[in-house]
């Protein structure tokens, strides 16, 4: 497995932590801390912010996600001659050869008969 996959991997989870993160918080402020009693006061289990926790693992999954894709730019290895970089070089000479256009002679043929008025006598 590539390290550009493990990078692919990382960056889907993390981005699907942040989406169910981001829809348990409530816009309002109430959430998954109003829905434990209290709106914010004492919790279940000693947490006393419920709101804070998933504010700062919001910002958490965020910078990481960010980190991620960061990093898996740094993991594409793109081929060394690529087309790209070849057409950006102007330096360096046209590898096709185009066809030359070779001007076509006219023939002469002999002066067009062109009715003459004749001197009738």
């Amino acid at each position: 497995m590539s390290t550009f996959s493990i990078f692919l991997v990382l960056i889907v989870i993390v981005a699907f932590l942040l989406v169910v993160v981001i829809m348990v918080q409530n816009p309002k402020g109430g959430g998954l801390s109003s829905s434990f009693g209290g709106g914010g006061t004492q919790q279940v289990g000693g947490v006393k912010k419920t709101s804070d926790f998933l504010d700062k693992s919001t910002w958490a999954l965020a910078t990481l996600l960010l980190a991620l894709i960061l990093l898996s730019n740094i993991a594409i290895v793109g081929p060394s001659n690529s087309q790209e970089s070849k057409a950006l070089d102007l330096d360096a000479a046209p590898t096709t050869t185009q066809p030359v256009a070779v001007p076509v002679q006219e023939t002469t043929t002999e002066e067009s008969s062109t009715p003459e008025a004749t001197d009738s006598e």
